[in-house]
């Protein structure tokens, strides 16, 4: 399926209109914030309109591993061409997009993130048009990562993520934002580096024979590096369950991990969550954990499904660890965004565990998690900035009796609240009973163990609800306001989700249905 506007693909203009709308940021006279912020505004809401369009005429039947059988909106050309190179052949870079289901409610999630995220940046008064313009690069890496389909592409967009999302860290956090801003940078750098040597080790192993030269290509294209057929002779990573091929895996397995983050690398999450202003907590948790999970799913799963089969249960171990682990953590926290944070790695937890059990259930389960989280901890850091913005404190034991003085708030920071605690009819729980019951089927006693997560998840969200809503009303909360029409417009849409989705999700999984139950087939046979 091809869709273009003015001849350059949807998926183009998905990906880089917050890169026009940062040029024009940067053309913008730094004194006009106002202009600079409905620049911001009109990119990214025009990014959102796209995923929309795209949503509504995807073709949900869809399945193979080759392009024109799984991938909808393709553009595929050849970017970088050196031929005759020797001892290697014919070297080839190409500017391959595509989206299939998985990739499809990713893009959707991020585009929505991606404007309510500027609507929330709107009270930023610091170096307006700096901030502005490293957000749309950022949200231009994200999206990037999500539709790029040759490694090399999927490489550079994943690194473009980093330095923006350092500095909106570091120049615009609390007053530790430049530990937290280093702390993340090296953790995901080093990852960066693993997936690097993975990737030339990959690039190096595969290769296919171009039909009209009878050159030996060798391609970054993740297609073939899928295929089998594709490994050449004396290729490092050639042959099924080698020692090198689980080296790579675990490499790139790290690297995924840190972006999770999965115990035992999460420990810059807290630090870059209470130091990230507002809006960048809610896309660092909407988004950039998600990048983690999609990343094992685009690559590790389906280029080394024999690997993926030999560590899996190591994954749900792990998966299992980071649910209980988190969720203790977040009972001990005084801090409200640390909680959320460490509530952040208890839930992806649980997309580990549910993609770990190489079943449709669980498949589904996990990735729709995936999208649900993003919604959830969206509600929870805006409304953890609603109170700093009024209070200017996140203390747990600042708070109390604030229903009765912010009623709206209240309303929407509970739903927000109990779609973390998994309460039937709002989102989280559809997703998270979904991958326990695939965990469950491959994985009886860790699911098990994992399940008593949630007696502690409800322990710490009905302990904040307590705190921070209910009781006696501090004397110095009396004159608190309740939301501003900006805020309730950037809480309405993700609120209307996560009802909507707890009635009613089929239509998130009609859209990844098919693409997940092919994965699973593809990696288990």
């Amino acid at each position: 399926m091809e869709l273009q506007i003015l001849g350059i693909g949807i998926l183009t203009w998905l990906v880089f209109i917050p890169i026009l709308g940062m040029a024009a940021v940067l053309l913008i006279p730094g004194k006009n914030e106002n202009a600079i912020r409905w620049t911001a505004a009109v990119a990214t809401g025009i990014q959102l309109v796209l995923a929309i369009v795209i949503f509504s005429v995807f073709d949900r039947t869809k399945i193979g591993i080759n392009e024109a059988e799984t991938f909808q909106f393709v553009e595929h050309f050849s970017w970088i061409t050196v031929d005759s190179v020797p001892w290697v052949g014919r070297i080839e870079i190409t500017y391959f997009l595509g989206l299939d289901g998985l990739s499809a409610i990713m893009v959707i999630l991020t585009s929505l993130i991606g404007l309510i995220g500027v609507i929330s940046s709107w009270n930023i008064k610091k170096m307006v048009k700096g901030y502005f313009a490293l957000y749309l690069l950022l949200v231009t890496g994200m999206m990037g990562v999500f539709v790029a389909l040759d490694f090399f592409l999927f490489f550079i967009f994943w690194e473009v993520m980093l330095l923006p999302m350092y500095f909106l860290i570091g120049l615009w956090g609390g007053p530790r934002r430049e530990y937290a801003a280093i702390k993340f940078f090296l953790y995901t750098f080093v990852g960066g580096i693993l997936m690097l040597l993975a990737m030339l080790a990959l690039y190096f192993s595969v290769a296919y024979t171009d039909p009209a030269t009878g050159q030996t290509v060798h391609t970054f294209n993740m297609l073939h590096m899928m295929n089998p057929e594709n490994y050449i002779e004396g290729g490092l990573l050639t042959g099924v369950d080698t020692t090198w091929r689980y080296v790579a895996w675990m490499a790139l397995f790290i690297n995924f991990a840190i972006k999770i983050p999965l115990f035992p690398f999460h420990t810059w999450l807290p630090d870059a969550h209470v130091e990230a202003p507002t809006p960048i907590s809610v896309i660092l948790a909407g988004i950039l954990l998600k990048l983690g999970t999609y990343g094992l799913l685009r690559v590790n799963f389906p280029i080394f499904p024999d690997a993926t089969q030999y560590f899996v249960t190591f994954m749900a171990i792990l998966g299992m660890i980071s649910i209980i682990y988190g969720a203790l953590c977040a009972m001990a926290q005084d801090d409200f965004k640390k909680l959320i944070a460490y509530s952040s790695i208890s839930h992806m937890g649980i997309v580990v565990l549910g993609i770990a059990a190489l079943n449709t259930q669980g498949m589904v389960g996990g990735v729709l998690q995936m999208f649900n989280h993003g919604i959830i901890t969206a509600v929870l850091f805006l409304s953890v900035g609603v109170l700093y913005d009024r209070t200017h404190t996140r203390g747990l034991y600042d708070f109390g009796g604030i229903a009765n003085q912010m009623p709206k708030y209240t309303g929407v920071a509970m739903i927000g609240m109990f779609a973390g605690l998994g309460l039937p009819g709002l989102n989280g729980f559809v997703s998270e009973l979904f991958s326990f019951l695939g965990a469950f089927e491959a994985y009886k006693w860790i699911t098990m163990i994992s399940v008593t997560g949630i007696i502690f998840t409800a322990g710490y969200i009905l302990w904040t609800v307590q705190r921070v809503y209910l009781g006696e009303r501090p004397d110095k909360l009396k004159d608190l306001k309740d939301l501003t029409p900006r805020e309730i417009l950037a809480f309405t849409p993700l609120i209307i989700l996560i009802v909507f989705l707890g009635i009613y999700p089929a239509p998130a999984i009609e859209l990844m249905n098919t693409s997940l139950s092919f994965l699973v087939e593809f990696v288990t046979n």
